[in-house]
């Protein structure tokens, strides 16, 4: 063994160790011993950590915080809310109407039923009576009735008379299925027309809970602002147009009316002015936008539709270069805002909840056309 270096002893015995032994050195050759820290630098690796820590929290709270609105940001908001509600307003107003339509066609078709059950009843009875003295004479044969008859002329003429008796009452057994299959088309009418006025009610309550919300949100989203900006933005109609002096035109419009129906009406919208905006209003104390235009023209003798996007349709289209008072004007892709145009690029109109009726310029909102009723 002299001479010979411990590596070399080493190689020529390779299998004299354990095998977990080498196992336990090749996993200590691959996982490094960890290195206790002394006290002070444990302290002081752990103060960095928090203090890493409560960086990382405050900037993601920073980056997550929304910053407060802007008054601009705040009224453009509610502008947008009070917009949207006013659309639902018109959905809620057409649902309405059609409930009332659904409603009003059922009561008269109830009706129309009683009615043809009386009838029948009627005619029902008629052939009661008929079958019962039928049945009463139907023992004798006609010929042993001829022979037994004390006036056989007499007879001759009871069986003609018969005869023709009973082609009235075939004609009226007829009669009889004619109206209980007519009763029956009546009855299955009505139960369509109950079953759409459930319809439109579910529609109108849902309308109705859709305006409420987007009312209430616009009202907490204005509670934001001061008082002082809240009456400015409750006049904001006329302040962000430059158009302020409201007074001066509150006499008669400049422009002559083409006819007596529409001077009457625009007189109608004049005497509205300061009256509130009530949604699914139709006056004659307050007013939603196509309230206060059917309520116009109705005192005018002419009946408009109820909603915005069925008085567009109610009369001729004109276009924005020969508008005329009385015309009806409208706003926004939806058509979901209606104005009388009164001449002189303005119109008055119910703005939205909280501004009352009043004259504004045409050019204030996103113009969809007009239509000239008559």
């Amino acid at each position: 063994m002299v001479g010979r270096s411990p590596c070399a002893v080493r190689h020529r015995y390779p299998f004299r160790r354990a095998p977990t032994e080498g196992l336990a050195l090749v996993a200590a050759h691959r996982k490094p011993r960890q290195r206790t820290l002394p006290g002070t630098a444990a302290r002081f690796s752990a103060t960095l950590a928090l203090a890493g820590a409560a960086t990382a929290t405050a900037f993601e709270g920073a980056g997550h915080a929304e910053p407060a609105p802007t008054p601009d940001e705040v009224r453009a908001r509610a502008d947008r809310l009070y917009q949207e509600a006013e659309a639902e307003t018109e959905k809620y107003n057409g649902a309405k109407e059609k409930a009332e339509t659904a409603r009003r066609e059922a009561e008269e078709l109830r009706d129309e039923a009683a009615r043809r059950t009386e009838r029948l009843n009627t005619s029902r009875n008629a052939l009661g009576s008929f079958a019962t003295a039928q049945y009463r004479a139907g023992g004798l044969d006609p010929a042993l009735r001829f022979v037994l008859d004390s006036d056989p002329a007499r007879y001759l003429a009871g069986a003609e008379l018969t005869e023709r008796v009973g082609d009235r009452q075939a004609a009226a057994l007829a009669a009889v299925r004619r109206q209980m299959r007519e009763l029956e088309q009546v009855r299955a009418e009505a139960g369509e027309r109950l079953a759409e006025l459930e319809e439109q009610r579910a529609r109108v309550a849902h309308h109705r809970t859709v305006v409420r919300k987007k009312l209430a949100a616009a009202e907490t989203l204005l509670a934001r602002l001061t008082a002082e900006q809240r009456a400015a933005y409750a006049g904001s109609d006329d302040t962000r147009t430059g158009r302020a002096d409201r007074g001066t035109l509150r006499t008669a419009p400049a422009v002559a009316a083409p006819n007596p129906r529409a001077a009457q009406a625009v007189a109608y919208a004049y005497g509205a002015l300061g009256k509130p905006y009530v949604w699914g209003a139709t006056g004659p104390s307050a007013f939603d936008c196509s309230g206060l235009t059917q309520a116009a023209w109705r005192s005018a003798g002419v009946a408009l539709p109820r909603t915005t996007y069925t008085q567009i349709n109610a009369g001729q289209r004109v276009p924005r270069s020969r508008l005329a008072p009385g015309d009806l004007v409208f706003f926004y892709s939806g058509v979901s805002h209606v104005g009388l145009y009164i001449g002189g690029g303005n119109m008055i109109h119910a703005p939205r909840p909280g501004a009352p009726v009043r004259i504004a310029p045409i050019d204030q909102m996103p113009y969809a056309g007009a239509t000239r009723v008559a």
